[in-house]
């Protein structure tokens, strides 16, 4: 399977031009899936509901997810990418899941980051796994990497590959998607954006999406500054021998009787 990952730079509130620029980024790229950051098409720094509200986007139906889908039937590739989703006047921060044959599903972000609180709503669907290109693909967005059990419930549903759709201001994440990996011995697709928003307070988004396999090794990783396209081979075999030696398996040998 070839995976890869789009590193953008939004302007706030220019839904078309962002949406053109990853069209033109992606130029000339082939994958089986491609991964874009959270809010690549609207930008992060939301002042409140109202704000993204008036930015948020029915999910299928709207522009982002209707431009998405003709750009993954164009270039024959599933993409999952973070928008600002609204559903009965509730507003979203989501992912969705399309692919040359039209939309597949979306997921929203459960574990809201600072400010978020006052832009959007918890997400209330579960966890769940999408079927792409042979693949069970699992998806998380950005702060929900702080939390293990997000990934570990992918896991343990079958995902042989995490796509996480960021907008980075923590230095953190790069190095804790190893440990993510490592853990539940899956791929992990990170796509994070670049560039400064000043909008309220000054965020400095730290780019360096990567790929990484479920031994812990970084296949990829882009830069902390620059719009960047990066596809990569992954062997799909490796993320489903969950043994660690003949006697240590990852599942089977947990203990939960002794968690909380």
């Amino acid at each position: 399977m070839r995976v890869g990952f789009v590193q953008n730079k939004p302007i706030f509130g220019n839904v078309l031009e962002n949406l053109e620029g990853v069209e033109a980024l992606l130029k000339g790229h082939s994958a089986d899936l491609f991964v874009l950051p959270e809010l690549f098409a609207t930008g992060y720094q939301f002042k409140d509901f109202e704000e993204s509200r008036s930015l948020a986007e029915q999910v299928p139906g709207g522009v982002t997810t209707s431009a998405l889908t003709a750009i993954a039937k164009k270039i024959d590739a599933y993409i999952i990418a973070g928008l600002p989703e609204i559903d009965e006047n509730k507003v979203y921060n989501s992912a969705v899941v399309t692919g040359p044959n039209g939309y597949i599903g979306k997921y929203r972000k459960i574990h809201l980051f600072d400010t978020e609180k006052a832009c959007f709503q918890k997400g209330d669907l579960p966890l769940q796994l999408f079927d792409i290109a042979g693949a069970k693909v699992g998806v998380m967005i950005c702060f929900d990497w702080r939390f293990p059990e997000t990934a570990r419930t992918l896991a343990l549903r079958g995902a042989d590959l995490i796509a996480h759709p960021s907008n980075l201001v923590l230095a953190h994440c790069p190095q804790a998607m190893i440990t993510r990996c490592l853990e539940n011995r899956v791929f992990a697709v990170t796509a994070d954006r670049v560039g400064i928003e000043d909008r309220m307070e000054s965020l400095n988004f730290i780019g360096q999406s990567q790929v990484v396999d479920p031994d812990g090794n970084i296949l990829i990783r882009a830069s902390k500054t620059e719009e960047e396209v990066h596809v990569v081979e992954i062997d799909l075999e490796k993320a489903r021998e969950k043994f660690l030696t003949s006697k240590n398996h990852i599942f089977k040998d947990r203990r939960e009787d002794f968690y909380c």
